[in-house]
């Protein structure tokens, strides 16, 4: 076989094992990173929130049904009792 291919070849592997290393490193650190985050845990906070807020609306739907008020006179007797 000829050495210039050889040596053409070993070059190109070379080239790509150290692209390959350098993106595997980037992503790693990348990954770290978002790990590091407070998104996640502001997330978690948030749809926590959101969830007692929406057992909070049902809650106060079904009350309201039992009672037979609408949402229209629950506001109302809220406004007058401030």
């Amino acid at each position: 076989m000829n050495l210039a291919k050889i040596h053409e070849g070993l070059h190109v592997k070379t080239f790509w094992e150290k692209k390959i290393h350098s993106e595997s490193q980037h992503a790693e650190s990348e990954e770290q990173r978002r790990n590091r985050s407070a998104l996640k845990k502001l997330r978690g906070e948030w749809v926590v929130r959101l969830e007692n807020r929406t057992k909070h609306l049902k809650k106060l739907d079904s009350t309201r049904k039992v009672r037979g008020e609408s949402a229209d006179q629950t506001m109302t007797s809220q406004s007058q009792q401030k």
